[in-house]
């Protein structure tokens, strides 16, 4: 059965009257739940022509910033007491995002049937991923969740601070190419045709880069719609194909090769994968199971080969390090690293010291790209354009022979 969305009225403790939404099966676990949070209600009624507009938010995804959140919020609920249908109730209303709010919801619903929280919560996978379901079990078993949630909150912030860090860096060459493509098609549509009448008049032959121009800005300004569907299709097709096995592998490859950019995604990866591991050992999951786990998230499919070949070496009674050694991937520093933890029963301790060493590099990667970009994407639009310039005035140099 779908749970409805209810509009309430309550009077808190001080007597004010408050309103607000609640997601719930029916009336009489809106009031359970009211009372729980010490409210007196006061009118409760469904609220009508949302159906459609709460299936469509359920949709879109949530924010891993707003799952960091919750996951901090939770943890400080559970450690200082509070049940955890209440729990849930109160990060329900509390939460900024409605597909989270929907999916936290759904999982008190489940919980209060009887289900197990990390249960629950594997019903929705969009929301909580392999990762933090794994760690939720292992809480739940151990009798540690809030020290599991803790962790999980301490992962997801410094997630967001990695990815917030990758996209400032991103964010200067997106810039500087969009206005070098707006340069280039207001070349191509008002300058170019401009010198293509009198090139017209010269009859004879016009160099190659010349000639290559004017076919090019004839695409664009005759058939522009068509060159746009072209790119939409390339995309989309590009998109689908990254998609698959295949693709995805040929552009992880792809990143962790390219120039600039390619030694921070692999700093990245690893700081990703000794991090995630680092936490779900600390908490207890099985290694086969934290491997596993690693591999699908990890976000890039060279790393998830090597982890998988670890995998398989562990699940043979060998070591973690030795399989890593024959992955260019990761370096002799991370393999050594982990050789020793695993020779002095540290391994847990040596993986977070790895994490926090990528973590470092990442950072000061970014600080650098900052410096290093700026003259490289002036470079980039010089040249962009200055080859555009030159080969509208080829012709200009050997005017006297195209005269005739």
């Amino acid at each position: 059965m779908m749970a409805d969305t209810y509009t309430y009225q309550v009077r808190d403790a001080s007597g004010n009257l408050r309103s607000g939404t609640i997601v719930a099966d029916n009336q009489g676990l809106v009031l359970e739940r009211l009372r729980e949070q010490g409210l007196v209600p006061v009118s409760i009624a469904i609220q009508k022509g949302l159906k459609f507009n709460t299936e469509f938010n359920v949709r879109q995804k949530v924010r891993l910033k707003d799952l960091a959140i919750f996951s901090r919020q939770f943890s400080t609920m559970v450690s200082a007491g509070l049940p955890m249908l209440r729990a849930l109730a109160t990060l329900e209303t509390q939460t900024g995002s409605k597909p989270l709010a929907k999916a936290v919801a759904d999982v008190r619903i489940e919980v209060e049937k009887g289900s197990s929280l990390s249960g629950a919560m594997a019903k929705h996978p969009k929301v909580f991923n392999n990762l933090y379901v794994a760690m939720v079990k292992s809480g739940e078993t151990g009798g540690v969740l809030d020290a599991v949630l803790d962790r999980l909150a301490g992962n997801l912030e410094r997630e967001v601070s990695l990815r917030g860090r990758i996209k400032s860096a991103m964010t200067y060459p997106i810039v500087v190419l969009g206005f070098v493509t707006l340069i280039m098609m207001a070349m191509l549509i008002f300058i170019v045709p401009q010198f293509k009448s009198i090139y017209a008049e010269l009859h004879g032959t016009l160099p190659l880069p010349t000639r290559i121009l004017l076919a090019i800005s004839d695409a664009v300004r005759h058939d522009f719609i068509f060159v746009i569907l072209a790119i939409v299709a390339i995309v989309v097709a590009t998109r689908r194909w990254k998609r698959t096995e295949q693709g995805r592998r040929f552009f992880d490859k792809l990143k962790l090769r390219a120039p600039i950019f390619g030694p921070l995604f692999q700093k990245t990866a690893l700081s990703r994968f000794a991090r995630t591991l680092s936490v779900m050992s600390k908490s207890g999951v099985p290694i086969i199971q934290s491997l596993d786990v690693v591999a699908e998230t990890v976000n890039n499919a060279v790393v998830s080969d090597a982890v998988r070949d670890v995998q398989e070496s562990v699940k043979q009674g060998e070591s973690i390090a030795k399989p890593l050694s024959r992955h260019e991937v990761f370096p002799g520093m991370v393999v050594q690293m982990l050789t020793v933890g695993e020779e002095t029963g540290a391994l847990d301790t040596m993986l977070e010291k790895i994490a926090e060493f990528y973590d470092d590099e990442v950072t000061a990667a970014v600080d650098s790209l900052t410096s290093i970009l700026e003259p490289v994407m002036i470079a980039i639009v010089g040249g962009a354009v200055g080859m555009a310039v030159i080969a509208l005035y080829m012709p200009m140099f050997n005017i006297i022979n195209l005269i005739k």
